[in-house]
């Protein structure tokens, strides 16, 4: 006879179905009574499980559930299935925001209870390689120059660049434009860091977009709130930056959130690139040297470089994939001296005597 009780001895086990399997070959053999005595239950005990193994076999021995088949409090299927939408047209909002942005009555246990059974994943942050790879497919449904960056880099903050900079008169500031999409890079030099340089700039690019019928109906150029972009930042009217730009139709001007810096990380990221394989390694003699390297390091991005986030393609072959009848030479405009372009413009006016408008040539 087994000394510690039948119900002791079920809390315990981890796989009940063994002493109940055992129970039944004793029942078979044994009879019903003896059997009890024997692993210290009640007859009814064993009769239970005699029979279930008989119906079901071996599987028949485990637990049944004891949850009703019909429960009065239960959340109606119609309001769960409001609830499940709630979740997909949120997303990663917790039960407790969504709650309160809907001005709901029910328990966020409950909603979480109801998106579990629903097998909806619970709420968490994406990892950052998810979160870049779902911006680069956002990103590669742009049209061709639809969306692109425009930013400014001080270049005497590269150690490696300084002294050069300092003793050959070489360029102290870069104005770059990117093009979201597809990547394509052209840059601007000049000694200073000003809102005529950067309308300068602006000209420049927008005469050869034009030139090369590279610009969708409408386009944006995205820029930070910096004073060379926008003037005064108390300023009640448009820059002439944003002016020049507007003057192209179709084409508007748009800054990021002050301090959000990443919404300006395709930029970003050419100065990153620029600073590692350009200024860090390379050494000029002069300002026209200066500006035939940069020519080239821009040729060899946009032409022959692959990217590593864009499919290991070149800002060309992407380009071609978008526009096949684009012009190749837009992508070998060279760097522009800034500082040039303005005396340039300035010797015109001089002469002339009047206000002329810039006209690249």
């Amino acid at each position: 006879m087994c000394p510690y009780k039948y119900y002791h001895v079920m809390r315990q086990s981890k796989d009940k179905k063994i002493l109940r399997y055992q129970m039944v070959l004793k029942a078979l053999a044994l009879g019903v009574k003896p059997t009890a005595r024997l692993f210290n239950t009640s007859a009814p005990v064993v009769r239970k499980w005699s029979k279930r193994f008989k119906t079901d076999g071996y599987l028949g021995l485990n637990d049944r559930s004891h949850k009703p088949h019909y429960s009065p409090g239960a959340t109606p299927e119609p309001i769960k299935k409001f609830i499940i939408d709630l979740k997909g047209k949120y997303k990663r909002l917790g039960a407790e925001h969504i709650r309160n942005l809907e001005g709901l009555t029910y328990a966020p246990k409950t909603m979480r209870k109801i998106w579990k059974e629903a097998g909806i994943p619970s709420r968490k942050r994406p990892k950052k390689h998810v979160t870049k790879n779902n911006l680069r497919a956002v990103k590669m449904l742009f049209k061709l120059f639809e969306q692109s960056m425009e930013d400014t880099k001080d270049l005497m903050d590269i150690p490696e660049y300084y002294l050069q900079a300092k003793m050959l008169n070489l360029p102290k500031v870069q104005y770059t434009f990117r093009e979201v999409s597809c990547g394509i890079l052209f840059t601007g030099f000049a000694n200073n860091l000003s809102l005529t340089h950067s309308q300068l700039f602006a000209v420049y690019i927008n005469h050869f977009l034009k030139k090369f019928s590279a610009l969708p109906k409408s386009a944006m150029r995205q820029t930070d709130n910096g004073s060379e972009f926008i003037g005064a930042w108390n300023a009640k009217k448009s820059s002439a930056y944003t002016k020049t730009i507007e003057s192209v139709p179709g084409q508007w001007h748009n800054t990021i959130f002050p301090g959000a810096h990443r919404m300006q990380s395709d930029v970003e990221t050419i100065h990153n690139l620029m600073e590692m394989e350009f200024f860090e390694i390379e050494q000029f003699k002069n300002r026209a040297d200066f500006f035939n390297k940069a020519t080239s390091y821009q040729l060899f991005f946009n032409l022959h470089r692959t990217n590593s986030y864009k499919e290991h393609k070149t800002p060309w072959q992407l380009a071609q994939e978008k526009k096949p009848d684009l012009d190749k030479r837009l992508l070998m405009v060279p760097p522009v001296d800034l500082d040039k372009l303005l005396n340039w413009k300035l010797s015109l006016t001089h002469s002339k005597g009047g206000n002329d408008h810039l006209t690249v040539p």
